[in-house]
């Protein structure tokens, strides 16, 4: 099982990659489309139209670079303080790719901004007239959509509850009573169905349950993320 130190590190690898990918894009259209006409791949439909756009995306907050870069610094932030509390399980790897979705999407525009002052645009729906927009907008656009799906009919309320900034004490005993019976229905742990006993509570470090309750608690707490704690 992966750490959560790994999953961190994925997500960073994941994002660099789709910046790279943004800017790349940004930079054929600069190569091949400033100063041309459009390029036309579905006539009426859509196009290639390269626009230098001063706002945020699609257009919006024309001429306010001041509260983008603090929205966008303010929304990456908020992305990576909750990626780092993401439980380290592959049910959460959707999560995972929203937030590298759009941590990339900022990334992206947020590059153009500080180097040109204005974003490249060249993405085209013409038979809706859609503001033009970049591989960057796709990226904030597809995140958005996924993080929307993925709470309303994948995630439980408790699965989320590391996005809450308040303590749940309150909760803990909710939390003991379900993990037992996830143990139970061999959905934990080691998916025996068991809930292992060692009948005391202190150990010599001679005594050989003292290594298999050690052993326990390790493969517990790798599957809890918390390492660190073990």
């Amino acid at each position: 099982m992966m750490t959560r130190q790994r999953y961190n590190l994925i997500g960073i690898l994941a994002a660099a990659v789709l910046i790279a990918l943004d800017q790349w894009t940004k930079y054929l259209a600069v190569l091949h489309l400033k100063g041309q006409s459009p390029i036309v791949l579905w006539e009426g439909v859509f196009e290639f139209h390269y626009l230098e756009n001063r706002g945020a995306a699609f257009g919006i907050l024309q001429g306010q670079k001041g509260v983008f870069l603090a929205c966008t610094v303010l929304i990456l932030f908020l992305i990576a303080f909750f990626y780092t509390r993401m439980p380290a399980k592959k049910r959460y790897s959707l999560l995972r790719a929203v937030g590298v979705l759009l941590a990339a999407g900022a990334v992206g525009n947020l590059i153009d901004r500080m180097s040109h002052s204005y974003v490249v645009d060249f993405l085209y729906f013409k038979l809706i007239d859609f503001p033009v927009f970049n591989v960057a907008d796709c990226y904030v656009t597809v995140g958005a959509v996924l993080l929307a799906v993925l709470i309303l009919f994948v995630y439980k309320e408790e699965e989320l509850g590391f996005l809450s900034l308040k303590k749940r004490e309150g909760k803990k005993e909710d939390e003991v009573r379900n993990y037992l019976q996830a143990l139970l229905d061999k959905r934990a742990f080691d998916r025996a169905g068991l809930i292992y006993g060692m009948g005391h509570a202190v150990y010599s470090l001679s005594d050989p349950r003292a290594n298999i309750l050690r052993s326990f608690v390790e493969k517990l707490s790798r599957e809890k993320g918390r390492n660190e704690e073990y």
